[in-house]
């Protein structure tokens, strides 16, 4: 097979304008794409509409280190100076912690200890409300037109907090070991679960890191089968990731001309979170932005637009 650029179709994808929104992007797995997923999304909300913050909830705070804050995720000076917990547990004004990402995109950075974060919500009333009372609500729909909140992996009052606080959730998969485990664990563990109290959407499933040919036998094609094969498929799967039963003959026949599905990997994308900066900073001329900018037209729209 060759590749494609992406079809003129994704391009279109203009913002319909504001509709204040917020979303988790999450799986209860590590190394799935959450973090690179979050930031992109979140920068192509803010490219196409006024503001967008992105909340780190990630205790190992992958996305505040790597854009720089290494002085606010880890407060060495004075280990009682938790801005985390100072702000989702405390109610203090989250502004006086946000840094500034790219024009437009703003970031509530993580702490290093967010354990105590998340052992204080256990013990505090409501205490699955405090990120949405305390963050969101002051926030989103005044300062903020889209709020993207990267969770941690590991199941606990943040994530219950983070689902809660959005309604919304993207998925993000890489096709590697673990990645069945990783999905059906967050759908029984998380999001079921979840749906059992409140409203939780999933907005998207997101292939991402794709790498490998799809027509013979690999994950990369295992991954797209299995999400395609989804009864819910067409409410939940991306156009730039979508494969019809006739697009599959195509691609067994070597006829298939479309642009390989999923986030493909490009090295502009690991050197941009290399060097801290969101995809679209870093080289806005990389193939796989428009796949990014549909996503932000998902969260926009509130679902998957065909």
């Amino acid at each position: 097979m060759t590749q494609n650029n992406p079809p003129g179709v994704l391009e279109p994808y203009e913002s319909i304008g504001p509709e204040p929104r917020a979303v988790a992007v999450n799986l209860l797995k590590g190394g799935s794409g959450k973090t690179t997923t979050a930031i992109n999304l979140a920068r192509e909300l803010a490219h196409r509409n006024e503001q967008a913050l992105i909340v780190d909830l990630d205790d190992n705070g992958h996305m505040t280190l790597n854009l720089g804050h290494e002085d606010i995720y880890a407060s060495a000076d004075d280990e009682e100076d938790n801005h985390a917990k100072d702000v989702i547990v405390d109610g203090d004004d989250p502004r006086e912690h946000i840094v500034s990402v790219a024009e437009g995109l703003d970031l509530f950075p993580a702490h290093e200890d967010l354990e105590t974060v998340q052992s204080a919500l256990k013990e505090a009333t409501m205490g699955t409300t405090r990120l949405k009372k305390n963050i969101v609500d002051r926030l989103l729909g005044d300062e903020y037109d889209y709020i993207v909140v990267d969770c941690p992996a590991n199941r606990g009052k943040l994530n219950d907090n983070a689902m809660y606080a959005t309604g919304n959730i993207i998925l993000p998969l890489r096709p590697e070991n673990g990645y069945e485990s990783g999905l059906t664990n967050t759908m029984n563990r998380l999001v079921k679960e979840a749906r059992e109290y409140f409203d939780l959407n999933i907005l998207a499933v997101v292939p991402t890191d794709l790498r490998a040919r799809i027509d013979y036998d690999t994950r990369d094609r295992s991954l797209l089968e299995e999400l395609n094969n989804l009864g819910n498929a067409d409410a939940i799967i991306p156009n730039f990731a979508r494969i019809t039963d006739e697009d599959w003959q195509a691609i067994d026949a070597d006829d298939y001309d479309g642009p390989l599905p999923g986030i493909r990997h490009r090295g502009a994308i690991d050197k941009a979170h290399d060097v801290g900066k969101p995809l679209r900073d870093h080289d806005p001329e990389c193939d796989q932005l428009p796949y990014y900018a549909e996503l932000a037209a998902i969260v926009e729209a509130g679902e998957v637009i065909r």
